[in-house]
């Protein structure tokens, strides 16, 4: 099978069903597992490249996992996050360019979708073709799953969302204390704010998505998937910089950029 966005990757959170109001819980109750609704999602992302949909007009989905008897929810939040890439990007550019990417119609889709926005704090954020190095500091090791299945190769870790943010504060500690305020450390101290505003027993994941397969083609000679040290190189370069050890810190950091580099390097070559 082959997937519908290659070249994705996504952080989400997973609230416990008990944080949403009585009319989701019902909806979110009978769903059906991750694995479904992650191609569900894909498969909706193209169709709307292809006929734009107005948000209102279809019922949103949400991704579903169960762990350890208890059922957790990251909504799609569709609306939201569309909202959002479309205001970044039109203030990233003067309004002269980016005209020549949205038709009046598409603008006027996405716009409009914000009137219907119930929470502006969406549950998944993506990258195409990297991952930032803040969210491979997020987990252990340990927490990590990685393999083969009918679709490629897939590498998701999965951490208890306190653990994450604990994880995350270090860092900010880390990269504060070695290089001073600046745009990295206001990366990170907004990652933890994002992750702030959600249930405090929730779950945080990283899903490589696509971006497992050209990591697995770019590590083919040390074995593939499997051959992936990013949550350890990340975690090496973090002690170094707390420890005031500019050797270490910069070992782990280059092997984990060289190695995501030649991920990005796919994107030249697609």
């Amino acid at each position: 099978m082959t997937r519908r966005t290659p070249y994705v990757a996504a952080l989400r959170i997973y609230e416990p069903l008990s944080a949403f109001e009585p009319a989701d819980r019902l909806v979110w109750e009978e769903a059906f597992p991750i694995y479904s609704t992650v191609e569900d999602e894909q498969t909706r992302a193209m169709q709307r490249l292809i006929a734009p949909t107005f948000f209102a007009s279809v019922a949103d989905g949400a991704h579903i996992l169960d762990y350890e008897d208890v059922r957790y929810v990251s909504p799609w939040s569709t609306a939201t996050r569309s909202w959002a890439a479309y205001d970044n990007f039109t203030d990233s550019m003067p309004s002269s360019v980016t005209k020549y990417f949205f038709t009046p119609a598409i603008e006027e889709l996405i716009t409009s979708g914000a009137d219907y926005i119930d929470n502006k704090v969406p549950h998944i954020l993506t990258e195409t073709w990297l991952i930032p190095p803040r969210w491979f500091s997020l987990f252990a090791p340990e927490e990590r799953m990685r393999g083969s299945d009918s679709n490629g190769a897939f590498c998701i870790a999965r951490a208890k969302i306190a653990n994450a943010k604990a994880r995350c504060k270090f860092t900010h500690e880390a990269v504060v204390n070695a290089f001073g305020e600046g745009g990295v450390e206001e990366e990170i101290q907004d990652l933890h704010d994002w992750m702030d505003m959600f249930h405090p027993k929730s779950l945080l994941e990283l899903d490589y998505g696509g971006l497992a397969d050209y990591l697995n083609m770019a590590l083919a000679e040390l074995g593939g998937i499997e051959a992936d040290s990013s949550i350890e190189d990340i975690h090496e370069s973090l002690a170094g910089l707390a420890a005031n050890d500019g050797a270490t810190a910069g070992l782990g950091y280059e092997r984990l950029i060289t190695r995501w580099r030649k991920v990005s390097a796919f994107e030249q070559a697609s």
